[in-house]
C-alpha cells in the first residue's frame, strides 16, 4: 500500500482542556499545568506533547497509553499531553511562541506543514527515521511521521445491511439528518472530506457542487471527529467521516461501526494516507526529553505496536507486523486506490478551498 502523505483526525477545540487523566480519545482534551521552564538540556524530567486525537485511549489501552508509560519506565520522563483538534493544536503553538510550552508536536497534514511554515519546528531527524518513506517525513528534518494511516468513512452496520458504495448514493432521503462530517479547516479529518471530494470529482468546482447537495442531509459542523463515531454505533448517525487508524480501534469496543471508502458513481473506492507527523517544536523548554521521546516513538518496539495497539500502521518501512489486528487491516484496505493529494497546493490554498466550502453550504 502507497505511504503517501496525509492528514489526521482533529477533534475537539481547546476549550475546557483538562488534564491527561481525563482525556479520552473520543474529542477529550488535557493540558499539562505548571510546564517546567528552562532545561534545555532535558534536566527536568518531563516532556511536553501536544496532539491531534486517536492514539489515545479513554480505557488506557491505546498506543500512546502504552509507548508513554514504557517511555517513562524506560528513561523516568514524564510524558504530559495535552489534545485537541489538529488545526487547534498549531494554533495554540503559534500563540504561546513567547513562551513556548511544547516539546513535541503531533498533528495530520496539511497543519503539520502550517506548523512548519509558522517557524514552530526545528530540525531533528530521530533514530529509526531513515526507515520512513520520504513521502512521509520533511526533506529538512522538521518532521516525520510516527504512525501512518488513511481516510475513510464509518456507517452502522446495525441499521444498513451494506455499507454504501458511493457519493451520490448519501443524497438518498433515508440519510436526512442521519449523516455528519467534521468541520474542514478544524478538523483534520474534517479537512480530508474536502480533498478527497476534489480528488473524485475532478476539481474544486464540482466537489462544491455535490457538497452543497449534500448539505440537505447534514447534520452541521462537528470539530471533533472522533465524537462522530460513537453516534453512528448508537444509531444517531447512519454515516460520517473518519480515518482507519481511530474507527478501527474504536470498533473493538462499537460493534455496530463499520468501515468503508466512497467512490464516485461507476468509480473505484479511493482514499489517502493521513499519517500522524511529529516534529520538534522549537525553542522547546525541553528540546533533549523531546529528542528522546521522538527516537522512543520510531524505535522498533514501538512501531511494532502500532497496529497491534493502535490499530494503525506502522510509519517504518522495515516493521512488518503479523499480529491479528494487521492481517484485517490488510483486508480493509483490499482494492481501494490510493491517491497521494497535492499537499504543496492544499497548503498554500486551504483558506480558500474553506471558504469555498462555506460558501457552497451556507456554513
Amino acid at each position: 500500500m502507497s505511504r503517501a502523505l496525509l492528514l489526521r483526525t482533529a477533534t475537539a477545540l481547546a476549550t475546557g482542556l483538562v488534564l491527561a487523566t481525563a482525556l479520552t480519545a473520543c474529542g477529550g482534551s488535557s493540558t499539562a499545568e505548571g510546564s517546567d521552564s528552562g532545561a534545555k538540556g532535558g534536566g527536568e524530567k518531563t516532556v511536553t506533547v501536544y496532539s491531534a486525537d486517536g492514539l489515545k485511549s479513554d480505557k488506557g489501552d491505546g498506543w500512546y497509553d502504552k509507548v508513554f508509560a514504557d517511555f517513562t519506565k524506560k528513561t523516568g520522563i514524564e510524558v504530559k499531553y495535552v489534545e485537541g483538534g489538529s488545526g487547534e493544536m498549531v494554533q495554540r503553538a503559534v500563540r504561546e511562541k513567547t513562551n513556548t510550552q511544547a516539546d513535541v508536536l503531533i498533528t495530520l497534514p496539511p497543519f503539520i506543514q502550517q506548523a512548519d511554515g509558522k517557524g514552530l519546528l526545528q530540525a531533528y531527524a530521530p533514530q529509526g527515521s531513515d526507515q520512513v518513506n520520504g513521502a512521509d517525513k520533511s526533506a529538512d528534518s522538521k518532521w516525520t511521521s510516527v504512525v501512518n494511516n488513511y481516510f475513510g468513512f464509518v456507517y452502522d452496520k446495525k441499521e444498513l445491511t451494506t455499507a454504501p458504495k458511493t457519493w451520490e448514493e448519501l443524497l438518498d432521503a433515508k440519510y436526512k439528518g442521519k449523516l455528519q462530517y467534521s468541520t474542514p479547516g478544524v478538523a483534520g479529518d474534517g479537512t480530508a472530506v474536502l480533498v478527497k471530494a476534489m480528488h473524485d470529482f475532478g476539481g474544486k468546482d464540482q466537489a462544491m457542487d455535490f457538497l452543497k447537495k449534500l448539505q440537505a442531509n447534514n447534520v452541521g459542523p462537528s470539530s471533533s471527529t472522533s465524537k462522530l463515531a460513537p453516534k453512528t454505533d448508537k444509531g444517531e448517525l447512519l454515516v460520517a467521516n473518519g480515518d482507519v487508524q481511530m474507527n478501527f480501534a474504536q470498533s473493538k469496543s462499537m460493534p455496530n461501526l463499520g468501515i468503508w471508502f466512497p467512490a464516485k458513481d461507476g468509480g473505484k473506492p479511493t482514499t489517502f494516507a493521513l499519517p500522524y507527523a511529529a516534529g520538534l517544536v522549537a525553542k522547546a523548554p525541553h528540546t533533549e526529553n523531546g529528542k528522546k521521546l521522538l527516537d522512543y516513538l520510531l524505535g522498533e518496539d514501538a512501531q511494532k505496536l502500532v497496529s497491534e495497539v493502535g490499530g494503525g500502521f506502522p510509519a517504518r518501512g522495515d516493521v512488518k507486523p503479523t499480529d491479528a489486528n494487521a492481517i484485517e487491516l490488510t483486508k480493509l484496505m483490499a482494492g481501494v486506490e490510493v491517491f497521494e493529494p497535492d499537499w504543496a497546493d492544499i497548503d498554500k490554498n486551504l483558506t480558500g478551498y474553506v471558504d469555498a466550502w462555506k460558501s457552497a453550504t451556507g456554513s
